[in-house]
């Protein structure tokens, strides 16, 4: 494969390339009543019509045309997202930009897509005892084209401002050049880190499980810094014993831990 992916195709290109970006955002509700208030607020926040939206805004940015779009919000809480969207013609297909290197955020159009769809669910929960609540939004972007969806990748990450962040990128079936070599992928990738932009590696913590020989690529993420006033639901550090903002911090710390790597850790008091 050519390492500036400017290749001749038979055809369409039939490549397959999913971007399946997972977020979560933790807080602290001391009470049940501001448990619930942080759900409503959560679910209200990141309602249908607002992730409408941010998903219209990253079909701009891929330049995609929508061609239908099914939303619903849930009872008790929850909304999903479904966008179909289609391509415009490429006047030159070497125009597109595939090299390695973080995508656009907002104010301009890169590419166009075609038998593709974007979707988002969302699921805000709460802990039933120490008062951590999670809300989590799950998009996937998938494309059938020239270009790759994680070019999309930094507005989503702007928009959904996170704790922790999955990003799982794959690349499936092959298209054929005009000698009809198989091609199982068609622009050059080493880690999904190189697609995210400089202020965002200033702000988290990541790490890469690649398997390069099937074009598979995992990238995980966890915000450096925590400053526990933006993460109390209805009260602040100000207010609360010493003791008991330590103790909230550590519950929060061990909450983003046991997400960002997989398993639950032991409680360190016991």
């Amino acid at each position: 494969m050519p390492t500036n992916g400017k290749i001749k195709l038979q055809g369409f290109n039939n490549l397959t390339k999913s971007l399946s970006f997972c977020i979560y955002d933790v807080c602290y509700a001391q009470t049940a009543e501001q448990k619930a208030e942080y759900i409503e607020y959560i679910d209200e926040q990141y309602n249908a019509d607002r992730l409408t939206e941010i998903l219209s805004e990253c079909c701009e940015i891929i330049g995609a045309n929508i061609l239908n779009v099914a939303r619903q919000d849930y009872d008790p809480q929850g909304a999903s997202v479904t966008i179909l969207v289609a391509e415009e013609p490429v006047k030159d297909s070497e125009d597109v930009d595939t090299t390695e290197k973080p995508g656009p955020l907002p104010d301009s159009v890169v590419a166009h897509l075609d038998k593709s769809h974007i979707c988002v669910h969302t699921y805000p929960e709460a802990h039933p005892d120490d008062g951590i609540c999670t809300f989590r939004a799950d998009i996937e972007v998938s494309t059938c084209g020239i270009i790759s969806p994680l070019k999309a990748l930094n507005y989503l990450i702007h928009q959904l401002e996170s704790d922790i962040v999955t990003v799982d990128y794959r690349v499936r079936g092959f298209t054929r050049d005009i000698h009809g070599v198989k091609h199982y992928i068609d622009h050059p990738i080493n880690s999904i880190q190189n697609f995210i932009t400089e202020d965002i590696h200033d702000h988290y913590q990541m790490l890469d499980v690649n398997v390069y020989q099937e074009n598979i690529f995992h990238t995980k993420m966890k915000l450096k810094d925590l400053d526990l006033n933006t993460y109390l639901f209805g009260t602040t550090k100000e207010e609360l014993p010493d003791d008991q903002v330590l103790e909230i911090s550590e519950r929060l710390n061990k909450e983003m831990d046991e997400i960002f790597y997989g398993r639950n850790m032991p409680d360190m008091k016991k």
